[in-house]
């Protein structure tokens, strides 16, 4: 007895049924609608994963290459050949990185021993190594290694005398202008009473 004609009849009738058929339809859509889905995901992960412009739209084609029915073999694969870090993942792993090195940084160890010290201190009390000195003229902690004070902006590198030199001279009371001496005319005699001259009287 021949069963192939009774099994294909009821194969064709059951995928002839209406509600089949459109259960069919709605699977195809659903996977047509997640594997573009995908490929805007793979889009969007490969962006924030990278600078290069063009790595995203090759990620996308990747997914879209697969088929709708097949597009879960290209997630895998984009999933294995994707950075592994964000771009924002990196960012803050270099911010954190910078404040750990900022922080190691600002404290203060003695070049003799490596320990802790205080920055105001002078001295190392364990290994007595000289940390800073005090400016002869404001008296303020300042660094072995500053040519001048941020302070009081003394030059610690150029001498006394250099300083002097470059001080001018005092001008001395003796090369100060003087006012200019004014002559002013010397009185006449008075005349004699009676109004004679003063000339002597010459004989006619």
């Amino acid at each position: 007895m021949d069963i192939t004609g009774p099994i294909g009849d009821a194969f064709n009738s059951f995928f002839s049924s209406e509600i089949v058929q459109l259960l069919g339809i709605a699977t195809f859509v659903y996977l047509s609608v997640v594997w573009l889905a995908a490929a805007f995901w793979a889009f969007r992960d490969m962006h924030d994963r990278t600078e290069n412009p063009v790595l995203p739209y090759l990620a996308a084609g990747l997914i879209i290459l697969f088929s709708p029915f097949l597009f879960i073999f290209g997630v895998l694969v984009y999933r294995i050949v994707r950075p592994a870090e964000r771009l924002g993942e990196i960012y803050e792993r270099n911010l954190a990185e910078e404040a750990l090195l900022a922080e190691v940084e600002s404290v203060k160890t003695c070049r003799g021993c490596d320990r802790r010290v205080d920055e105001e201190w002078i001295i190392c009390p364990w290994c007595r190594t000289r940390l800073n000195r005090v400016c002869p003229n404001c008296e303020r902690l300042v660094g072995l290694d500053w040519s001048l004070c941020a302070w009081c902006g003394k030059d610690f590198e150029r001498p006394v005398a250099d300083v002097a030199a470059v001080a001018p001279a005092p001008v001395p009371a003796s090369a100060s202008p003087t006012a200019p001496r004014v002559k002013f005319p010397s009185p006449t005699s008075p005349r004699p009473a009676g109004g004679a001259s003063s000339r002597p009287a010459v004989g006619r």
